[in-house]
């Protein structure tokens, strides 16, 4: 007997595939006991078959909440729903329509200036949002599956020089300083950077292998170390945890401390990604092919077909990483040439590097003699930049 009376009230006792499931009818009417009892049978059976039934009714704002819990979400849909939810939060899934995803479009344009690959970004977020919703069945049709977004306009982005490097530096925090090197001297990514551990550098062969990537072609990737990468590394050395941190603790964000480094260096802004591009762009004028630099910065190596088979061996990308460091000792060379507002000493040669900073000065840092302690990528006589330079972009 499934329908039974447990005090003055009516339960429901129903066994599927072995399993018991027991629910109140919250009532003392057995008619109404007894519909209650078969809708439960009814959605027992639905949840056995994998059969979901759609929730077209259900406001934005509860399948957000349903996605963040169940779903897989990334950090930039928090960061979208912070806009997404004051606009479509009461609206039913139902009721979302390309027209609507227009009228969002129109009314973000209106609450401030942003670019359209801005808007772009929202409507991917949402559009992601609804094709969950319709794999776990709350909608039957994704209405934004073939909305069209605008065509998005590219911006020149500028490389930082050696010169804006040698500043930026010198007005960088401590900790900062040495992700700023990283970033510049191996081309990764600011998370991957954050995340990566002393277990996975190998001294005994100079190679940085990365921890942790968001592309699959970026995981373990093996980076040979620049000289004074290496030199740093070496002196902060220890045997496992994170190699980039602040008094001990994980950096998560650095985005204060950015904007503070640039302010201070009096340069044009830059993104903290402009760093990695700087990597790819001074590679490629030191000559290093296009595949080397895939592989290095752990990018997809294209729509052929047969790069699947393409393997950069370590000794090219050793070779890649030497014609690196040239490349950029041939830059400090030329900055008195070009009238730089501070001189510039000549880079100290590799067989020579480690006794320049042995004795405590790093060389190619200027006719200004900038004592610095690499422990902690520290500069320990700071003398205020040059005076801002308008022509050069400054902020």
């Amino acid at each position: 007997m499934t329908l039974y009376k447990r005090g003055r009230k009516y339960s429901i006792s129903v066994w599927v595939d072995g399993v018991r499931y027991l629910k109140s009818t919250g009532t003392t009417n057995r008619r109404e006991a007894e519909t209650i009892e078969r809708e439960f049978r009814e959605e027992l059976n639905r949840r056995r078959h994998q059969i979901r039934e759609a929730s077209p009714d259900m406001t934005f704002a509860d399948l957000a909440a349903r996605f963040l819990a169940d779903g897989s979400p990334r950090p930039y849909h928090l960061d979208r729903l912070k806009v997404l939810l004051p606009y479509f939060g009461e609206t039913s899934i139902g009721r979302i329509t390309k027209n609507l995803a227009i009228a969002f479009r129109r009314h973000r344009h209106s609450q401030k200036r942003i670019t359209d690959t801005t808007v772009n970004r929202d409507l991917e977020c949402l559009r992601s949002m609804l094709f969950w919703a319709l794999d776990e069945g709350l909608i039957s049709t994704n209405p934004l599956s073939r909305v069209r977004m605008t065509r998005e306009r590219k911006k020149p982005r500028f490389v930082i020089s050696v010169a804006e490097e040698d500043l930026l530096l010198k007005s960088a925090a401590p900790h900062l300083a040495a992700i700023i090197v990283a970033a510049l001297d191996t081309g990764m990514r600011r998370g991957e950077i954050l995340t990566q551990r002393w277990e996975h550098i190998d001294f005994n062969r100079q190679i940085l292998s990365v921890t942790h990537s968001k592309t699959p072609e970026g995981e373990a990737r093996e980076i040979p170390l620049t000289g004074r990468l290496a030199e740093f590394l070496e002196s902060q050395r220890k045997e496992e945890g994170l190699v980039f941190t602040f008094k001990g603790r994980p950096i998560h964000k650095i985005k204060t401390a950015w904007a503070a480094a640039i302010r201070r260096a009096g340069i044009r802004y830059y993104r903290f990604h402009d760093l990695r591009h700087a990597f790819n762009s001074r590679m490629m004028e030191a000559g290093v092919l296009q595949e080397i630099r895939k592989a290095l910065m752990g990018h997809s190596s294209g729509e052929d077909v047969h790069s699947t088979y393409v393997h950069v061996e370590l000794p090219i990308k050793r070779e890649a990483i030497r014609k690196l460091e040239a490349w950029v000792r041939s830059q400090r060379k030329q900055l008195p040439e070009k009238g730089h507002n501070h001189e510039t000493e000549p880079t100290a040669p590799d067989d020579t590097r480690r006794a320049a900073l042995d004795h405590g000065t790093l060389p190619g840092s200027g006719g200004n003699t900038v004592s610095a302690d690499w422990r902690g990528c520290r500069v320990l006589a700071r003398q205020p930049p040059p005076g801002r330079s308008r022509g050069n972009g400054g902020s």
